[in-house]
């Protein structure tokens, strides 16, 4: 492993944006009162004998605000695809009219929304907490590398506070999303 920053840094950037990636879909899958595509693509639909993401059964369309809509490609597997909407725990009532299967969206209450805030609230200290095990990993191969001889005291603390930084900032682009979220949440 060489020891060069600006490959280290480059890993450690990578498997943080997983971390943003991650959330990022969690986030998706909060309801927030108003029709996204998002919503149902954490949906895994029994197809076939397997499980699969319910996007690999039919084309999710959002027609008007407090409705979203899946084209169910296979006649057979409407019902399935109801029936996974149904017990995805989002509070949803699929209906279907042949293959079209509609999704009404629900007015959110007071206590609904303060639940789906919480859970954001889980979502994003989640990501925090991978992005905090990235930078144990890249400290830890920083003292490799200094026990090794392969970099010097200074570059050790230099390479300790560019990792720091690099954690502080995912940390903010976290705690922007967690606010920005929360946002969409509370508003009526």
């Amino acid at each position: 492993m060489p020891a060069d920053l600006n490959t280290l840094k480059q890993d450690l950037t990578r498997r943080m944006d997983g971390a943003m990636e991650t959330l990022r879909r969690e986030f998706a899958g909060l309801r927030t009162g108003r029709a996204t595509p998002g919503l149902l693509e954490p949906v895994r639909v029994e197809a076939y004998g397997t499980e699969m993401p319910i996007t690999q059964v039919g084309s999710i369309g959002v027609p008007e605000p407090r409705m979203i809509t899946v084209q169910v490609w296979d006649r057979k597997m409407v019902s399935a695809v109801e029936k996974a909407i149904r017990d995805s725990g989002l509070g949803l009532n699929p209906s279907s009219d042949g293959q079209l299967v509609r999704v009404p969206i629900p007015q959110l209450t007071t206590e609904r929304r303060n639940e789906l805030a919480k859970t954001a609230g889980r979502y994003a200290e989640g990501a925090k907490i991978a992005v905090r095990g990235v930078r144990r990993d890249g400290m830890e191969q920083i003292k490799a590398h200094e026990k090794k001889h392969e970099i010097s005291e200074d570059d050790a603390r230099t390479w300790h506070d560019e990792v720091q930084k690099l954690t502080d900032q995912y940390v903010k682009r976290i705690d922007e999303g967690l606010a920005e979220k929360e946002r969409d949440i509370r508003q009526v």
